[in-house]
């Protein structure tokens, strides 16, 4: 017997590709050379990361 296995689609990835997306495009327009160009490609992989860190930066004051 074969299991029926599903893949459902999650509202998260989507506001993450949304997010990525915006990202880049940010940090793509105020890059000041193809190097930092890059840098904002990789930070844009990782906002998420530093959306939390500023606010727990903020909270805890």
């Amino acid at each position: 017997m074969m299991k029926d296995v599903r893949s459902h689609a999650n509202a998260n990835n989507a506001v993450y590709g949304l997010g990525f997306i915006g990202a880049t495009v940010y940090f793509l327009s105020t890059a000041t050379s193809f190097w930092i160009g890059l840098f904002g490609i990789l930070k844009a992989m990782v906002w998420p990361a530093f959306l939390v860190y500023e606010m727990f930066k903020f909270l805890m004051k």
